[in-house]
């Protein structure tokens, strides 16, 4: 399986997280929200598989390019 990192397209705060360790996931899922100038952004990923980690948690600041979940795919 390969490791896909799933980064943040935006600079933002992470308003609420919707995937968990262990969940599997397909192309497309949302796998968390970032709040950016009053704007919700959802974190959607390219490719299918297991949740690794996350990276980050809700309220954290995060830029933009960070990887902020890892996919076993």
């Amino acid at each position: 399986m390969a490791r896909v990192e799933v980064r943040s397209e935006i600079t933002g705060t992470v308003w609420q997280i919707k995937a968990s360790v262990g969940d599997r996931v397909e192309a497309g899922d949302t796998l968390m929200v970032i709040e950016s100038m009053k704007m919700e952004i959802p974190v959607i990923t390219e490719d299918a598989g297991v949740v690794q980690e996350i990276l980050v948690n809700e309220k954290d600041a995060i830029a933009e390019g960070r990887v902020v979940a890892v996919l076993d795919g």
